[in-house]
């Protein structure tokens, strides 16, 4: 009886997954969910995102030297067709390669604001790999470049509790009236 020899998987021909996409998906947004919440209740410039942040950091300066010309402007505001351009894909390509053994799930997918002046949004958001993530986040955090975000972080989050404090108080207050009647 004959057996089936496997067959080598080619990602390039591959064909998506519709639930494998999906999960991807929901994993991308709850780490963006997590770090927003991180930056709500932690000053940027003390936030430590990885063991390797000193030598992500540095490393990044020298690779892209761009990200630190016109007062950090490639920071501030991710240029996204800088980033995802021919020769921009090529050099993050090498970038990345680099951290494969260092950084755990550093080719994952994550979602990253353009402007860091902003909280997460569908026109303020890009989807890059966590090591790039972790480039520029650690850049704003050090830099003060998310010090807006994180006061907007605890504005959001003050309104959500007063918002949630109000709708305990009306529930107690009709519990009460129809324990009246």
């Amino acid at each position: 009886m004959a057996t089936a020899t496997p067959t080598q998987f080619d990602p390039n021909n591959a064909q998506n997954l519709i639930e494998i996409e999906k999960q991807f998906a929901v994993k991308a947004v709850e780490h963006a969910q997590t770090y927003w919440n991180l930056l709500e209740k932690v000053n940027p410039r003390e936030l430590r995102l990885t063991k390797m942040d000193d030598e992500i950091f540095e490393h990044a300066m020298k690779e892209f030297p761009e990200l630190a010309e016109n007062n950090y402007e490639k920071l501030l505001v991710i240029d996204e067709d800088w980033l995802k351009s021919e020769s921009g894909k090529k050099r993050w390509r090498d970038f990345i390669q680099q951290y494969e053994k260092k950084i755990q799930d550093y080719n994952f997918g994550s979602l990253i604001r353009t402007d860091a002046r902003q909280e997460y949004s569908e026109t303020n958001t890009i989807f890059v790999t966590r090591i790039q993530f972790y480039v520029f986040e650690i850049a704003r955090n050090r830099l003060g470049l998310n010090d807006k975000a994180h006061e907007l972080a605890k504005a959001e989050a003050a309104k959500e509790k007063e918002k949630a404090e109000k709708e305990k108080a009306r529930a107690e207050k009709e519990k009460a009236k129809k324990k009246k009647n």
